[in-house]
């Protein structure tokens, strides 16, 4: 069985898109408020389409790191992308052709691999760009919206909003670490890991770019060899 409608794709898309709006709103209010234009915080959003390498990008720009930082730092977050992909595509009809298959790589997100992945049969071109569409305008618009937001909005408001990024992440995270002793494990290690980087004397000369890529290669790696995952699991 092949899914290749495209308004069914554009219907699984809806849940997605909102979701990304109000994530990207966070986004484009933060890169305003760092110096970024409104123009170039969309532009990030449109080129890059991944929540955590572009929050993980804006502190590594406002740091004023160097492009070998950017690029380690973007290779480390989100180096999933490349496995999910590689995953995906296995779940594409043979008749998506390889530059296709280039333009779904790019929309390749997190949930749209889950939703994509989790139809039975094989999955089409034009289901893809469906399922892509609007969770790629509501990632774009959300950071047009924050990022014009954050240029009328009061300085305080703007601060306030700030905090809701914090609740995001805090709010994905610990659910899963309450359920999953691995992942607190790996989230506290990488909490005390950057706290250390931040305040002790000698790492806090690194700079944020690449103590961000320490920290998580450093956990992720504390992970593995504490709870590997048996073949039989795989």
């Amino acid at each position: 069985m092949v899914h290749n409608n495209i308004k069914k794709g554009v219907k699984d898309g809806i849940p997605i898109g909102i979701g990304y709006f109000s994530v990207s709103f966070t986004f484009g209010m933060l890169a305003v408020k760092d110096g970024i234009s409104p123009f170039h915080a969309v532009l990030i959003s449109l080129l890059n389409l991944t929540s955590a390498g572009q929050f993980a990008g804006l502190n590594v720009i406002v740091s004023g790191a160097s492009l070998m930082e950017m690029a380690l730092t973007q290779l480390v977050v989100n180096i999933r992308y490349a496995l999910m992909s590689l995953s995906l595509s296995q779940k594409l009809d043979a008749s998506v052709s390889l530059a296709d298959r280039m333009l779904i790589a790019y929309g390749n997100t997190d949930e749209i691999f889950a939703v994509a992945s989790s139809k039975p049969g094989t999955v089409g071109k034009w289901y893809m760009y469906g399922l892509m569409l609007l969770p790629v305008i509501g990632w774009s618009g959300g950071t047009l919206a924050g990022a014009v937001a954050g240029t009328l909005l009061p300085a305080d408001i703007i601060s306030a909003l700030g905090i809701a990024l914090y609740g995001m992440f805090i709010a994905i995270v610990v659910p899963v670490a309450k359920e999953h002793r691995e992942i607190a494990v790996v989230t506290v290690t990488a909490l005390i890991l950057s706290t250390t980087f931040y305040y002790l004397p000698v790492l806090k000369e690194i700079s944020s770019g690449f103590s961000m890529i320490l920290c998580t290669i450093l956990a992720a790696g504390l992970g593995a060899v504490l709870f590997p995952v048996k073949e039989e699991e795989k």
